[in-house]
Order: C-alpha cells, then structure tokens, then sequence
C-alpha cells in the first residue's frame, strides 16, 4: 500500500511529489499528459528564470527532481478513486492501487475557441499568438494589437486587464451577439476597448498575425486570449465523495484537505487561479498536511 497516490503531475503534483519523497513516504504518481503549464512555450513569471523556462521543461525538472528521490512516476489515466475502510483504492485503465492517502492535482482544462484546428492552436501558442493567461504574459503584449474572444462579465473583465498593456484591445463576442450588461458595457466604452460581433472562425497565421473571420470581417491582431472560461477536473474526486463548489472546484480546508479523510487537493481543480506559483505552494503545504496525518494515524519510523 503507497502512502499517497497522487494524480496529476502539473506543478502542485509534482512539487507534492517532491516534498512527500523526501518525507521518507511511499509516493506513486499517475500523469495522463494534459497538464495546461505543458503548453506554456515560454513563462517570465516564474522566480529564479529571469530568462524564461518552457513549461515543459519545468516539468521535465520537477518530475527528475521527485523521481530522483523515490516517486514512482508512470504516464497512465486514473479512472476511479474509492474510499475503502484504511485508505483508498485508485484505479488505473484496469489496474487497482491501494493507498493510505490520495492527493487530487488534476487542474483545469481551458475552452478553446471553436473550429480551431490542433496543428494551428499548437502553433500559435508556440508563436504567442494565442495565449490564456494576461497575468502570466500580458507584459508580452505591451502596445500590441490584442483581441479577447468572449463576453459577458468575464470576457469584460479580461479585456479591462490587457488595456492595462495595450491601448488597442478588441473584444469579440464568440457568437452571433455580445451579452453584456449595461455596466459591463460602459466600463468597457470608459477604457476605449473596441467591441466586435462574431461568430469568429476560419481561423489562420498569416503573416505574424492570428487571423479570424467575424461579422464585421476578417480581423488580424498580434495576439488573441480566449476567455470562454475552463473545465475543473474534478469529477475523480466529486465521485469519491469530496464536496464541490458552485463552480465546480473542490472544496479544502487551509491544509488542502477535503471533506473526505485522507482525500486532499491542491491547484487549480481547488482554485482555478491559473498560476504555478500559486499551484507549486498549495502543492507543498498539501504534502505537508499528508505526512502529518499519516504520523497521526501511525508514527513514521525509518
């Protein structure tokens, strides 16, 4: 029996990892590949990388850094977690796995835009002109023609940030009409944020731009945030009884620790901040409370 089994290996897993190895514990790590930091081609916001450093490549270093002192790491999807009377078992594409502890990384999936083809979104987040996070590069846009692909509150709301960076944002709605509410609207007319009906497709690089059609015609911008909000992956977790927000996020106490003992979270599935600092920390702290609560329910002896 692992003393904790942890699924998803994006920044809080892995850094959990690390921490809950040099405990001396058991650790196994299940990773299915789809970590959002791995599409990061290039992040300046992370301390200590004044020069920037790929999210792959960050991961590639948290995984040797946990795999160099004992985690048992293997690339496998997690399909259940069951609470039993001791513990848990974690099931795995047709495989069982008991543990003491189990902690839940599995973040968030973003919403892309529609029609947009694999190949060309690869690519134009590989050339930054697609993006997702404005507090992670929105300095890379400084004086840049930026469009938001969104409405509502929350595409207002990203639209307000970037005009922090630019004067020329644009936001389209990614549908016929806009749905915005009259405050939403003045704020928006205040900061001198263009607004422009889709529905957007047809999506193309040309030249160093993304381009797209709208009803208004085929626009270009240097670089284009989708903010059609994300998908909490918090399904494993919510099955094996742990509580969920309104929003879909697991719900933890200040030490990562859900409503179901033995069952902790951390990172964005817990808040769906979009930042690997903030990931990497509630990781650490949720290693922390874990080792805590397996020397409660036995002393840990070498």
């Amino acid at each position: 029996m692992e003393d904790c089994i942890i699924v998803g290996a994006g920044p809080a897993g892995l850094t959990a990892a690390i921490y809950l190895a040099r405990f001396h514990l058991s650790i196994r790590l299940f990773d299915c590949g789809s970590s959002r930091a791995a599409l990061i081609p290039c992040t300046h916001n992370h301390a200590g990388f004044p020069e920037g450093i790929s999210g792959l490549e960050l991961l590639r270093r948290m995984a040797e850094q946990a795999e160099l002192y004992g985690a048992e790491r293997e690339l496998a999807r997690v399909t259940r977690i069951s609470p039993e009377d001791q513990g848990f078992t974690v099931s795995v594409e047709g495989r069982d796995f008991p543990a003491r502890t189990v902690l839940v990384a599995t973040g968030v999936v973003n919403n892309r835009p529609s029609g947009m083809e694999e190949v060309l979104h690869a690519q134009a987040l590989a050339n930054g002109l697609l993006r997702y996070c404005p507090i992670c590069d929105g300095y890379e846009v400084t004086d840049k023609r930026v469009a938001v692909i969104g409405t509502g509150s929350h595409g207002t709301a990203e639209a307000l940030f970037l005009r922090g960076y630019t004067r020329d944002v644009t936001l389209v709605s990614p549908e016929a009409e806009h749905d915005l509410d009259p405050e939403c609207a003045a704020q928006l007319d205040q900061a001198g944020v263009t607004r422009l009906k889709g529905p957007c497709g047809d999506y193309a690089i040309e030249g160093d731009l993304l381009a797209f059609d709208t009803a208004h015609g085929r626009m270009r911008f240097d670089s284009v945030y989708p903010a059609l909000g994300s998908r909490v992956r918090s399904d494993l977790a919510a099955q094996a009884g742990a509580q969920v927000s309104k929003e879909g996020c697991l719900v933890v106490d200040a030490h990562q620790r859900t409503n179901v003992p033995g069952l902790f979270a951390a990172g964005d599935v817990v808040k769906g901040l979009d930042q690997i600092s903030h990931a990497m920390g509630e990781g650490g702290v949720a290693a922390t409370a874990i080792r805590n609560y397996l020397g409660e329910l036995k002393p840990l002896r070498r």
